[in-house]
C-alpha cells in the first residue's frame, strides 16, 4: 500500500532564528515545477482537517493504513470504516485489480469540537489505481458508486488565485462558519514532475492570515 506524498506548500520557509521562522517567503518558490505551473488551471479542493487514512483492496481483501505505515489510526475509526467500505464494494468496483482510496477520518472524536460533524466518518479526496492517480471526475465517480463523501471542490484557477481566496477569508464548506483550514490543489490535466511525482500544493489559511 503506497504511501500518500507529502504536499508542499507553495513557498520556502524562513529558517533562521528569529520572529520570522517558519514563515513563508512569499515569491519564493517550493519548487521549480510549481514555480512554472502556477498559472495554469489547477482544481482546488478544501484542506480537511483531520487523521489521513488509506483504504488498500489488493484484489482479494482489504486493508487500512494512516499517511506512512508508522502511523496509527484511532480505534474507534475501524468499525466505521468496516461499515463504509465492506470488500463487497470494492469487489464490485474494481474486481481483482489493486485499488487504494485516500481520505480523510474527520469529526467528533477525531478533529477538536467536532467541527465538520458530530459523528466519524471518511471522506474520500484521492484514488490511485494501478500506477494512475485518477482525475478529478473519476474521483467523483468512485465516491458516488461506493457510497462514499468526497471532498469539495471550491475553486478553479491558478496557484495565486487559490492563494487570494484563502486570504480572503474561506469558509468550510461544512459551514458552521469556521475558515477551511485551506485548500490543496492538482492541475487539472493530472501533471507530473521530472521526478514522477505528481504536481499537488497546499495553500493553508494558517499561512496566508
Amino acid at each position: 500500500m503506497e504511501e500518500y506524498q507529502k504536499i508542499p506548500g507553495p513557498y520556502l520557509r524562513h529558517t533562521e532564528p528569529g520572529p520570522d521562522r517558519n514563515k513563508l517567503i512569499e515569491g519564493a518558490w517550493s519548487s521549480p515545477a510549481l514555480e512554472a505551473t502556477a498559472g495554469l488551471k489547477w482544481l482546488w479542493t478544501e484542506k480537511v482537517d483531520g487523521t489521513n487514512i488509506r483504504i488498500h483492496w489488493d484484489g482479494h481483501k482489504v486493508t487500512y493504513g494512516g499517511r506512512t505505515d508508522n502511523a496509527q489510526l484511532p480505534a474507534k475509526l475501524i468499525p466505521v470504516l468496516d461499515e463504509l467500505v465492506p470488500e463487497e464494494l470494492f469487489e464490485q468496483k474494481f474486481g481483482g485489480t489493486p485499488a487504494t482510496l485516500y481520505g480523510e477520518g474527520y469529526g467528533a472524536g477525531i478533529q477538536k469540537g467536532g467541527t465538520y460533524r458530530q459523528d466519524m466518518s471518511f471522506v474520500l479526496f484521492d484514488v490511485r489505481i494501478d500506477g494512475w492517480w485518477l482525475l478529478r471526475p473519476n474521483v467523483e465517480d468512485v465516491a458516488v458508486s461506493m457510497g462514499l463523501d468526497v471532498v469539495p471542490l471550491v475553486l478553479t484557477g491558478s496557484v495565486f488565485d487559490a492563494i487570494t481566496l484563502v486570504r480572503s477569508g474561506l469558509y468550510s464548506a461544512w459551514g458552521k462558519e469556521v475558515l477551511a483550514e485551506g485548500l490543496v490543489g492538482t492541475t487539472a490535466a493530472g501533471l507530473l514532475a521530472r521526478d514522477g511525482s505528481r504536481l499537488i500544493v497546499k495553500v493553508k489559511t494558517k499561512d496566508f492570515r
